[in-house]
């Protein structure tokens, strides 16, 4: 190997160390100051006198974190699934149909992803108060999985163009109908993109703060991301369980990126097709 490869390989090499340890640095810290006594948060040490491992067993009794869990696992796995059956019949017509103004149809889509729910809170309260759907977990599954629709579309339509019509076409040929060809052609080999776009709504409904905040009121109805301002004093902050709640909230997260990561760089690279 020549010497300015060998060179290049070892800057690279550095470079991806160096940024796996700023990135990881965060979580380092966060994982020491869950481990510290309250009274060594204030004046901070980086490594705690005493390691205090009893705080993460304390943070399930001082708050309901288990209905804080269960709720963000209900409203982010419902908001994934009720996004995923409503945009992957309209993907898949983007993808296949052509239509004059399509691509300006397409940009429309990722428009309304610009908008930061902020904006609409006054509008969806009204709307979820008329439907009922007030201090209910149900309401931020309809609420996250239409914030996040938009994204599911372009990024299903993206992968379902990459996909050969012809073998739909010779499908129907051996006496499938269009919705066997769907189901058991298309389908399948659309996985890479369907899991890209799972991991990626997912972890928007799981990270969703401002809509939670707004419409859920009863302390058992509250995600994770709300429940843990439980922690927030009026004059102070308990560090220690705040980042030891963080911990376990990320936990799912982590455990759903691991189990389909080998799909997500063929997603997001299909995705990125011209249409």
């Amino acid at each position: 190997m020549p010497r300015s490869m060998r060179i290049q390989n070892a800057f690279l090499s550095m470079f991806a160390y160096v940024l796996f340890a700023v990135m990881v640095f965060p979580y380092l810290i966060m994982l020491i100051v869950s481990l510290k006594s309250k009274a060594e948060v204030y004046p901070p040490t980086f490594f705690p006198v005493n390691w205090t491992f009893s705080n993460f067993a304390d943070i399930w009794h001082m708050v309901p974190l288990a209905d804080y869990l269960l709720n963000t696992v209900v409203i982010a796995g419902g908001a994934t699934a009720l996004a995923l059956i409503c945009a992957i019949p309209a993907a898949y017509v983007l993808a296949r149909m052509k239509f004059k103004g399509k691509q300006m149809y397409l940009y429309l889509i990722m428009i309304t992803q610009m908008f930061s729910p902020i904006v609409l809170l006054v509008g969806l309260f009204r709307e979820m108060h008329w439907l009922g759907l007030m201090d209910s977990v149900w309401g931020l599954v309809l609420t996250n999985a239409a914030f996040n629709q938009a994204f599911a579309v372009w990024i299903l339509s993206g992968y379902f163009s990459t996909i050969p019509y012809e073998l739909e076409q010779a499908a129907w040929l051996d006496g499938c109908t269009k919705w066997q060809a769907l189901r058991r052609i298309t389908l399948p080999l659309a996985v890479p993109g369907i899991m890209t776009t799972v991991i990626f709504v997912f972890i928007a409904a799981w990270n969703e703060f401002a809509v939670a905040l707004t419409f859920i009121s009863t302390e058992t109805s509250k995600p994770l991301t709300v429940g843990i301002y439980a922690f927030f004093g009026m004059y102070d902050v308990q560090w220690q369980y705040v980042f030891a709640t963080s911990l376990v909230a990320i936990v799912p997260v982590v455990i759903l990126f691991l189990s389909i990561e080998k799909y997500l760089i063929s997603g997001l690279t299909a995705g990125g097709v011209k249409h």
